[in-house]
């Protein structure tokens, strides 16, 4: 395979694309005016909500695909292109499990917003680096009025230690997907990023070949198979970097870019 045939490049936010101050690199914007130059499309995949990554991403928020809340919602502009919700009986029904687990924030994520019902000063916060609409409550069970895409569970030490050993038992009900250190996303089932990823290769009739993917944590796994060009971090857990099949430097070492530039060349010496 060679660099030259990619026509998609998909990346991740956190740990990836976005370095460890939540930022993108001047040098991204460059590069992704280039790849616009050799029609290559970009999508943003992220376990982000979708008014983060646009807030992140603002400059270019209309010119691309983005996939949020590790595939439950799907846009392009202002077009869904996707969408997989939690019925609110099933959100409910596993909620007073989760409040058993000590030192963990329950985040219910919204199509509008996210909803959050405790009364840590702090824990808001940190939460407004990932989610930039949200509302406080004081029962999420009792919050009728939105769609609902996922859970999302925040423990203050590692998520994958102290959360999912809990509540792995329900993996035959919900995609429960260890999204990052301090992260635990429970979704639909069929809903994570390579689900998503499927619907825009279709869409574009650009295969496996011509897609190339960047991640760093287990909600990344499904759409790095759907690339041969699938590329871990540096920073990427263990399960990442035995399932991609390149490997690129830190998200702080501009890894993400330094494979772009690659790419860029390859397709002008073509």
């Amino acid at each position: 395979m060679e660099l030259s045939q990619v026509k998609l490049v998909v990346t991740d936010m956190d740990g990836t694309l976005l370095n460890s101050k939540g930022e993108v690199s001047p040098q991204f914007y460059t590069l992704f005016r280039q790849l616009q130059d050799h029609n290559i499309q970009f999508i943003a995949a992220s376990g982000r909500q979708y008014f983060s990554i646009i807030e992140k991403l603002d400059a270019i928020k209309d010119e691309i695909t983005i996939i949020a809340e590790n595939g439950g919602i799907t846009k392009r502009g202002d077009q869904e292109l996707a969408k997989m919700t939690l019925s609110k009986d099933k959100i409910n029904s596993i909620l007073p499990l989760l409040r058993t687990i000590e030192d963990t924030f329950i985040v219910l994520c919204g199509k509008t917003k996210a909803y959050i019902e405790t009364d840590n000063i702090h824990f808001p916060k940190l939460l407004s680096e990932y989610y930039t609409e949200f509302n406080t409550v004081d029962d999420l069970t009792k919050v009728t009025d939105d769609e609902f895409l996922k859970l999302a569970i925040y423990h203050i030490e590692d998520s994958e230690a102290n959360i999912y050993p809990k509540i792995k038992h329900l993996e035959d009900e919900f995609k429960i997907k260890v999204s990052g250190q301090n992260w635990l996303d429970i979704s639909h089932h069929d809903a994570n990023k390579g689900f998503a990823l499927k619907l825009v290769q279709d869409e574009f009739g650009i295969s496996e070949d011509e897609t190339m993917v960047f991640g760093d944590y287990n909600n990344d796994l499904e759409m790095l198979e759907r690339a041969y060009f699938s590329y871990a971090m540096a920073n990427a857990h263990p399960n990442v970097k035995h399932t991609a099949r390149f490997e690129t430097s830190s998200n702080d070492a501009l890894g993400v870019e330094t494979v772009l530039e690659q790419l860029i060349a390859a397709k002008a010496a073509k």
